[in-house]
């Protein structure tokens, strides 16, 4: 059994290695993309003008009045102070392709005061240049930045996703492969079980590089092995949400499925163009906020066009930061009737989805505040590290297996010569 669980080890942990291996290094500086993105460009997120900001959806009509081909897809409802407005907008169908236009860009920066468009970026765009670099690395992290094919632009999330579960299951046979053997026969005076385990956990001293590296893979993954297997999940969560998580979530536990559960979205290049204005869609949404008692300002909002489905978001400034990664209050409308067709509040509901709200906080260590991110960071580079250290075992015993055969096969020429 135990050769079997070393044949599996050795498969898997080769197939997730250059995943993980981008994943953790990735994941490490993207705990604090906000933060590093407004360092690396001032010039975009620093507003220059003092006075009195426009209304938010003047803004929104500046950047879709600027350029035709897009409509705006989110925006708070309030700029941060000494802060541009950041409105993120979606592209439309050009009708001469039946596609979307290639816009170069779905994320505008305005000045609050003026107006004036300052700047403009493409989310994720595979470039290292200070502007893209946080967004490239934040979308290399769950889907490799794999180009859409066959009007399909999930394949990265989905390998990913594959990537996760295989680790979900090595980080078990990881664990297994540390126990210590039964011994055949129990000698009187011999050492316990737990004290033949404990090596395991030790990174000895002067035992030499290959023995450093092997305690390195084998004592960080057991002293951090809870925290791999929340990390092996809620990836696997995350990126198979809809695919495997949700349908999987719905069978074992009741669950309160929303618009994004029960819907069925367009094709990429097919969107839905909304019916309903937004100033329509605000009013329905505070009239529904104060029937149920809720007394926070709408936070910001957003329209997904594959689905039809506006979204309202409830919240104080700052407090979908400090909400530890948890979602905020939220109402959910039709995008072509303005009829309201979900909520969420955060903490309520079954237990499923209290679970299913928890994904998120838990693997971005939000949930734990700045603790938890820092934490988070430096799993990243353990998650790395556990990688290349694994491969250098696998290259190291793969030599000796190489050089073994070797010898065999000139010791038995050898022998066939003298006979």
């Amino acid at each position: 059994m135990r050769a079997f669980l070393v044949l599996l080890h050795r498969w898997f942990g080769l197939f997730i290695a250059v995943f993980l291996i981008i994943a953790g290094l990735t994941g490490a500086l993207i705990s604090w993309d906000h933060e590093l993105d407004e360092w690396l460009n001032p010039h975009l997120f620093k507003s220059q003008s003092q006075g009195e900001p426009l209304p938010m959806l003047e803004l929104v009509r500046h950047v879709e009045d600027a350029d035709p081909r897009v409509r705006a897809s989110f925006f708070g409802l309030e700029a941060e102070p000494g802060h541009n407005a950041e409105i993120w907008v979606d592209a439309r169908e050009n009708p001469e392709t039946g596609q979307r236009y290639e816009l170069g860009y779905d994320h505008a920066f305005v000045d609050p005061v003026t107006g004036e468009i300052v700047g403009k970026r493409e989310w994720g765009k595979i470039s290292l240049h200070p502007e893209h670099l946080m967004s490239f690395l934040y979308k290399l992290h769950f889907t490799l930045h794999l180009p859409e094919w066959k009007g399909i632009d999930r394949w990265g999330v989905w390998l990913m996703g594959a990537a996760a579960m295989v680790w979900l299951f090595d980080t078990f046979i990881a664990m297994a492969l540390t126990l210590p053997r039964k011994r055949r026969v129990q000698k009187p005076a011999g050492k316990g079980w737990l004290q033949r385990w404990k090596p395991a956990w030790m990174i000895r001293r002067g035992a030499g590089a290959y023995k450093l590296n092997f305690d390195l893979h084998r004592a960080v993954g057991l002293w951090v092995f809870g925290l791999l297997l929340m990390l092996a999940f809620t990836s696997f969560s995350l990126n198979l949400y809809r695919e495997i998580f949700y349908p999987v979530m719905s069978m074992v536990s009741e669950t309160t499925p929303g618009p994004f559960e029960t819907r069925t979205p367009t094709a990429l290049h097919d969107p839905v163009e909304p019916q309903v204005s937004w100033p329509e869609l605000f009013s329905k949404a505070r009239t529904e906020a104060d029937n149920r008692g809720w007394e926070e300002p709408i936070g910001d909002t957003f329209y997904s066009d594959n689905f039809a489905v506006f979204g309202v978001r409830f919240y104080y400034p700052g407090e979908d930061h400090d909400s530890g990664g948890m979602k905020v209050k939220s109402l959910y409308y039709d995008g072509k009737t303005a009829e309201l067709i979900g909520d969420e509040v955060p903490w309520e509901g079954t237990a499923a989805d209290v679970f299913n709200q928890l994904q998120f906080p838990l693997h971005s260590g939000r949930i734990a505040g700045l603790p938890g991110r820092i934490i988070v960071s430096i799993m990243g580079i353990a998650v790395a590290m556990l990688s290349i250290t694994g491969l250098v075992i696998w290259w190291k015993k793969r030599k000796a297996r190489v050089a073994s055969r070797k010898r065999k096969q000139e010791m038995a020429l050898n022998s066939a010569t003298y006979q």
